[in-house]
């Protein structure tokens, strides 16, 4: 605050008071467009929230909040990735379809002899005893790497798409409208799963990958991926939508808290049907790569990712690694006699 106004936030201070690019301060208060007097009777019009004393941030968010709120996000999801890592680094072997161990009988829910692989407690055990418990967690660093970077991704696409309409749903919104905000979120949520699949292959291996692949190695495996997340956020946005806009009603007291679970329960949905595709696109960044994983006998050379497909839908194998728990053996060794 100057001796006659307040200061603009671009201007510089002048003999009697702080004078702004466009104006000066007038005998009573400050002008807008050098006038001098002959609007100094107007309230003054500040741009800005004045700062406090001392150079502090106002009460309204700042950028030290900001990357701090977005600092936290990236540690909680670096840390939700390390300890989940054990998990998917089994369901990865169990995908392409290392099974050290054999398969046991048991009984299903008629009470019939089958065969179960073991689950991931058992498989997580055998990791335990061959590599020790550093064994679960090989592959970390670039998982976290991958984490980090699709946590960020994702901050700066909602910061440069908002998504603040997409908040609000209603019964009176026509099908233009809804297709409209589902087409935006599709679109921002597709370039972020973009840019942080791109982000997390680059580090994995980099020298050996360049060395026998060339720079399309690093991108084996992307297409089925891209489609899998693409068709994922199509449905299971399409579906949420339409779901509270015309199946929920708004007058309808729990209308709020139903339409917050409907886009969860569609994910949970959605993942199991789009599963096929992370399947072969991981088993594709795998095959003829010169692991024993990914040649024959223990895998066929495949030519393209739909040859993948083929091959794992005529095994029956299109949703091999989706359950840890309760897998059952497939028909090569369910043919065995049990008893």
């Amino acid at each position: 605050i100057g001796p006659t106004g307040p200061i603009d936030p671009i201007g510089s201070t002048g003999p009697t008071g702080p004078t702004g690019p466009t104006g000066s301060i007038g005998p009573k208060g400050p002008t807008r467009g050098g006038g001098g007097g002959a609007m100094a009777g107007e309230a003054p019009l500040p741009s800005v929230a004045l700062a406090p004393p001392g150079g502090g941030s106002g009460p309204g968010v700042g950028p030290g909040r900001t990357d701090g709120t977005e600092g936290l996000f990236v540690a909680l999801g670096a840390g939700l990735a390390a300890v989940s890592h054990p998990l998917l680094y089994v369901k990865l072997l169990v995908q392409v379809g290392h099974e050290p161990l054999p398969p046991t009988v048991g009984r299903n829910v008629l009470g019939r002899k089958v065969l179960y692989l073991p689950g991931f407690f058992t498989y997580a055990r055998h990791i335990v005893k061959v590599d020790g418990k550093r064994g679960l967690f090989r592959g970390l660093t670039p998982r976290l790497i991958s984490s980090t970077l699709s946590t960020i991704t994702r901050g700066s696409v909602k910061k440069a798409f908002p998504l603040e309409d997409m908040e609000h749903v209603s019964n009176k919104d026509d099908v233009k409208t809804s297709l409209r905000k589902v087409v935006k979120e599709v679109r921002n949520g597709s370039s972020a799963s973009l840019f942080s699949f791109l982000g997390s292959g680059v580090f994995s291996a980099i020298g050996r990958i360049f060395k026998e692949e060339g720079i399309l190695g690093f991108f084996v495996g992307l297409v089925p991926h891209i489609l899998g997340d693409v068709i994922f956020l199509w449905c299971c946005n399409l579906l949420a939508h339409f779901i509270n806009t015309y199946a929920v009603d708004d007058n309808f007291s729990q209308a709020s808290v139903i339409r917050s679970y409907t886009k969860f329960v569609m994910g949970i949905a959605m993942s199991m049907l789009t599963y096929p595709f992370l399947l072969v696109g991981d088993l594709m960044a795998v095959n003829n790569c010169g692991l024993r994983a990914g040649l024959p006998p223990y895998a066929p050379a495949f030519t393209s990712w739909i040859h993948c497909w083929r091959y794992l839908s005529s095994q029956g194998q299109l949703f091999r690694g989706s359950s840890l728990l309760f897998r059952r053996a497939p028909m090569q060794a369910a043919c065995f006699p049990i008893d």
